[in-house]
Formats: structure tokens, sequence, C-alpha cells
């Protein structure tokens, strides 16, 4: 039911919150919170027994099927726990550490909305951590240009300014996602849709006022402003450019089938109101 969290939804939230617990080992061992920034092999055993430990407590608790759902948000925990660790250090892996708290809270929020919004959509791909091979191999680009650009040109990470301006990209990318998909309700899914359900009904208040698609526009944001946030200046253009195609080509895809199912009421839509992406206007087509 809508609102209200299954089995799999409080199973991915305590196996989130399990990971991240990871924040909390420096004021257990006593030491410095930029932990994994620090030298020395008392951190990085801690950070191993806390992966070792945890994954050994899911496999006690959870059967195998809900156990496939918390080792990922578990994962996701432990990744936003270590980008809090890396944050608050002084180091030049501090604005990476933003990165890596975005990044995971993202994938697992949309995990995490699906279980309370449409839950008979709810399945593993929900956390979008296979979402493309173009996808993975972006996320690798970004982190080796990081990588080399701070072993050759260090005062490129420093920029704070540059990078709070992409935290706050990031941030309101995905609030503007996670309020279409809390919007549309049962009417949003990962997948586009090629067969009306009966529940299924077109969206035109909230978010769906100001864009016809603000869960891309939300999503667009959000990933240039994860490169902008790591001062990555080859991937802003790179993630700018394959952003805007690949959601030119999204929406026109998905219009098609928003104008089957709704006919004269979303082409109405469709003229009020715009994309919300630039220089993307939608399908030409009309009945």
């Amino acid at each position: 039911r809508r609102g209200r969290l299954g089995r799999e939804g409080r199973a991915s939230l305590c196996s989130f919150l399990l990971g991240a617990s990871v924040a909390a080992l420096p004021l257990l061992l006593g030491s410095s919170p930029a932990l994994l920034a620090a030298p020395g092999l008392r951190g990085r055993l801690a950070l191993a027994l806390h992966v070792a430990g945890g994954n050994a407590a899911l496999l006690l608790i959870y059967p195998r099927p809900l156990y496939k759902i918390a080792v990922r948000a578990c994962f996701l925990g432990f990744a936003f726990g270590c980008g809090l660790l890396l944050s608050a250090g002084r180091s030049a892996w501090r604005h990476f550490g933003w990165y890596m708290c975005s990044l995971s809270l993202f994938h697992y929020s949309e995990y995490l909305v699906t279980a309370i919004n449409n839950p008979r959509s709810l399945s593993l791909d929900s956390f979008l951590l296979n979402h493309s091979f173009e996808y993975n191999l972006a996320a690798l680009s970004s982190w080796v240009e990081f990588t080399l650009e701070k072993l050759f040109f260090p005062e490129l990470k420093q920029i704070t300014w540059l990078s709070t301006v992409g935290l706050l990209m990031v941030i309101f990318g995905d609030c503007l996602r996670k309020a279409a998909m809390l919007t549309a309700g049962s009417n949003f899914n990962h997948i586009v849709q090629n067969e009306k359900s009966d529940t299924h009904t077109l969206v035109t208040s909230g978010v769906y006022g100001w864009f016809r698609h603000p869960s891309y526009v939300g999503w667009f944001y959000w990933s240039i402003g994860t490169q902008v946030l790591l001062c990555n200046p080859i991937c802003v253009v790179g993630y700018a450019l394959a952003s805007w195609r690949f959601f030119r080509e999204r929406i026109e895809e998905e219009e098609i089938t928003l104008i089957h199912f709704f006919g004269e009421e979303y082409l109405e839509y469709k003229r009020k109101v715009p994309s919300g992406l630039p220089f993307i206007k939608g399908v030409k087509l009309e009945l």
C-alpha cells in the first residue's frame, strides 16, 4: 500500500542504516573523523571488520530474496558513511566525500521512494545500480578524471565555491526528482510503460505543473552537478552532452506512449507546459 513500507522497504532501510553506521567508527576508535584519509592500518582494519560483520549479520537475519535487497542497501549505506568520513577531513578527497554521499543517497532513495510510492513495481532494478553500461562507464570516467587531476593538478580540486555550487545542483536535482516520483504515485515507473493500466492517469499537478518531465529535469541537473562538485571539467561537458541526448530520446519515446494513452488531453498539456530541459520540445506529433 502506498505510504507504508513493506518488508522489502523496511529491510532496505535497516540495512542502509547498518552500512552508514561506519561513520561512527571514529567515535568507537577514539580517532579523527578523517579515518579514510589518514595513514595506518587501524582504520582500514576497522572498515574491513565493519563490512564483514555487516554482511554476516545480513546473512543471518534475512532469507535469500531479502538478503539480495539488504546487501545492496547496506553497500549504499556504507558508501554514504564513508563519504561522511571523507567529508569531515580537510584532505583533497573532501569533495569526493560529498560526491560519495550524493551518489549513494540518490541510488538508495530511488529504491526507498519506489517502495513507499509504487511497491508493485519494486525490484532490485529499482536501485538503478545496473542502469546501463553507458551509465557505469560514465561513473568510472568521472572517478578516473578526478584521481588523475588530483595527482597532476591538485589545486583544481580545492575550488570549494565551485564544489558548493555543484552540491546545490545535486540537492536541487535529487529533490525535484523525488518530488516528481511522489507526486506521480503509482503512475511513476522506472521503465517506460507500453500498456495503459486501469489506474494510469495523467498527472499535471505539483511539479508536473512546472515541467512535463520533472523527474528527468531533476536527474539531468543532478548528473551534471556531480561533476561540477568534483571540479571535473571534461566530465561536466561529457555528462551534459550525453545526458541531454539520452533524455531527448527518452522523452520522445515516452511522449509517443502518453499521446497514445491520453490523446488530446496530453497534447493540450504539452502545449501549455514545457519539457523542462533546454532545447528539448518533445515529440512532434499531432492527432
